[in-house]
């Protein structure tokens, strides 16, 4: 009998497809926000895919600020949801990431998910379901430890919803603080994005 309900059960369910799966921790799969609207109907894929206005335009605006003052010649520097996987099962997206060039063209460029540690990642909010967290900070401390615990020297995490901006680095005191605050990223390069914003006639 128990067996019988159990199988009843699992024909009812609704199978997620793996198009609504934001990311995937060692096993365990993270869905896209409000990808349960979509199961409805209520929502388009593209809908929940999609970035805010705001969001896309900072990850432009550092992303752009960023390939003006690197060294080319010693790091490459991926945007759009790059793909980083550090083991089975296992990967995130990375809304900017800056690689050692060397070691990434070691590992070999093909159509898999980036498995050499970014020097430095740049988050930017997330599209993730974040409803079994409770809340974001759960989420980005989780995907922050994550990365540090990956081998990723630096994680910065910017959140327009507070205006705030996180740093962590493995072994060292996280701290978060304020947009108008001056950030190192990598080498001697620095990033203040309350300015970044203002120079676009942009006040936030």
């Amino acid at each position: 009998m128990g067996l019988e309900v159990k199988e009843k059960q699992k024909k009812g369910r609704k199978r997620i497809p793996k198009e609504l799966i934001y990311e995937m921790r060692y096993g365990t799969p993270i869905y896209y926000r409000d990808y349960d609207k979509v199961l409805s109907g209520e929502k388009t894929l593209e809908e929940v895919m999609g970035s805010s206005k705001l969001q896309w335009f900072i990850i432009y605006l550092i992303y752009s600020y960023l390939i003006k003052n690197i060294d080319t010649e010693k790091y490459v520097i991926a945007t759009n949801e790059a793909g980083f996987q550090w083991a089975p099962r296992t990967w995130r997206n990375l809304d900017i990431a800056i690689f050692d060039k060397k070691k990434l063209f070691k590992e070999g460029i093909n159509d898999k998910y980036a498995k050499t540690p970014p020097e430095v990642v740049i988050e930017v909010d997330s599209k993730a379901d974040l409803r079994k967290y409770g809340d974001f900070m759960n989420y980005s401390r989780e995907k922050t430890q994550d990365f540090l615990n990956a081998g990723v020297k630096r994680v910065i995490w910017y959140t327009t919803f507070d205006k705030k901006v996180m740093v962590a680095e493995k072994g060292k005191r996280w701290f978060i603080t304020d947009w108008n605050d001056t950030i190192d990223i990598i080498d001697d390069i620095k990033l203040n994005l309350d300015e970044l914003l203002k120079s676009e006639g942009i006040k936030e």
